[in-house]
């Protein structure tokens, strides 16, 4: 007959490993970046599902039990055993993969368009990509490099500037059309403005930069950057947008810039890497071939040189 497995309970088993090593919960949580009630809840949890007490707890410290103390020594080693293997199957799964970090927009609309140049060049690499817009934090992550727009001051990194981020406003030739054109910044007034949730503020700066009075809480809201200026292709209204990245839509007519006005944002796109690892081949030929893109010399290897 067949023994009954049993459903084990592990994030609580997780925790009481890690306090169980560390003997304190302060420490744990500290560790699993979460708070210390959270891992009394965990251990408590636990403590019901096996019921027997593994920290006798005081008013303002905890302590290992007998049975605490053996079962940690049984499980802390299991845990370990399991994140070597883990790492072993990521290390092999992305052996030939770059992780990227990249916001969708400067994906969607400036890197993919080039990326086939890469691959060309580099047919055995492949790149996976991660648009989560969060802040970028390279610990606890198995990104290889990122592209990014800030201020170059990302911890535990080395970066290099890409281009320094400048706007103006865009839209359709139609649309542009349909409100007899666009002769002075004062002249947004005439038409709809279109937000970006992540860039919510872009009108508002634009506004003081050109010194216009522009109510900048009008207009219509989309989820990204990529919708919004979809949205101004599909003559819906007027956009901040942001330059270098929407060249290929200017160099095809889909957009214009009828004040032609470059306002630097103060801004700018960096590549960037982590310094808490050796930086991997792959690594190396993927952010040489991101500065060729915008003429920057490489970081790696010199010109004419062949990685190996």
């Amino acid at each position: 007959m067949q023994r009954r497995r049993i459903n084990l309970p592990l994030n609580p088993l997780r925790s009481f490993a890690v306090a169980s090593r560390h003997k304190t919960f302060t420490a744990a949580a500290q560790e699993l970046g979460v708070s210390q009630v959270a891992i009394s809840r965990q251990i408590a949890i636990l403590e019901n599902f096996l019921d027997v007490s593994l920290f006798e707890r005081g008013v303002r410290s905890a302590k290992l039990t007998e049975v605490g103390r053996a079962f940690g020594l049984e499980i802390s080693s299991l845990f370990d055993d399991l994140e070597r293997a883990t790492q072993r199957m990521i290390s092999h799964e992305t052996e030939g993969t770059v992780n990227l970090r990249v916001h969708p927009t400067v994906a969607h609309h400036w890197l993919i368009p080039k990326l086939s140049d890469f691959l060309e060049k580099f047919p055995d690499i492949r790149v996976r990509f991660d648009t989560r817009v969060e802040p970028l934090d390279f610990r606890g992550t198995h990104l290889d490099v990122a592209l990014q727009l800030g201020t170059g001051d990302w911890r535990d990194s080395r970066t290099r500037k890409l281009w320094d981020e400048e706007v103006d406003v865009v839209c359709s030739p139609k649309y542009l059309e349909s409100i007899g054109g666009l002769d002075s910044p004062d002249d947004v007034n005439k038409g709809e403005i279109l937000h970006s949730r992540y860039r919510r503020r872009a009108w508002e700066f634009w506004s003081r930069a050109a010194n216009v009075e522009l109510d900048f809480n009008a207009g219509t809201d989309f989820e990204s950057s990529t919708l919004t200026f979809s949205a101004a292709q599909k003559s819906l209204g007027l956009a901040v947008g942001q330059l270098r990245i929407l060249d290929d839509l200017f160099a095809d007519g889909s957009l214009v810039r009828p004040l032609n006005m470059r306002i630097p944002t103060g801004g700018a796109f960096y590549v960037i890497w982590p310094t808490n690892v050796s930086v991997s081949l792959k690594t190396k030929r993927f952010i040489d071939w991101l500065l060729e893109q915008v003429d920057q010399p490489r970081e790696f290897f010199k010109a004419g040189s062949s990685p190996s």
